[in-house]
């Protein structure tokens, strides 16, 4: 059986599903620099660092829908990189390597880089204002 009434809201659950994940992965990046909402749990070196720095800028730009692609892009590579250096080397499975949330930020956000940030960002609405003119010129 096939749910198609809820086909009509695919584009407005993927900006959802955009900015929760996105608002999600900020958190990821305040705690490791400004140890907000808690401390973070590891010391600091200069690869956490910057990978926070990239959780910060980059989640916020997709919280708000701006470069999404990109952004998406380079942060599903980040968290790639995340999983192979810090849970990989401690297991095969990701359950029992603690690196579920990695793993799964590689692949939502590289879903995000193919598929778009949906109706609600800044993305869209540039595209939007864009197609006006072409459309006002066509006629």
């Amino acid at each position: 059986m096939q749910i198609t009434s809820i086909q009509r809201w695919a584009p407005h659950l993927l900006s959802a599903l955009r900015i929760v994940a996105a608002g999600s992965f900020f958190t990821h990046g305040t705690m490791k620099l400004v140890s907000w909402p808690a401390p973070f749990e590891y010391p600091m070196n200069a690869l956490l660092y910057v990978a926070g720095l990239m959780e910060v800028i980059g989640g916020f730009l997709l919280i708000v829908g701006f470069l999404s692609r990109t952004t998406a892009f380079l942060l599903s590579g980040l968290m790639a990189f995340a999983y192979f250096i810090a849970h990989g080397s401690q297991g095969f499975f990701p359950v029992l390597n603690h690196g579920e949330a990695a793993l799964l930020y590689c692949f939502l956000f590289l879903y995000i880089a193919a598929a778009g940030p949906g109706p609600w960002s800044i993305d869209a609405q540039v595209a939007k204002s864009q197609q006006e003119p072409m459309r006002a010129a066509s006629l």
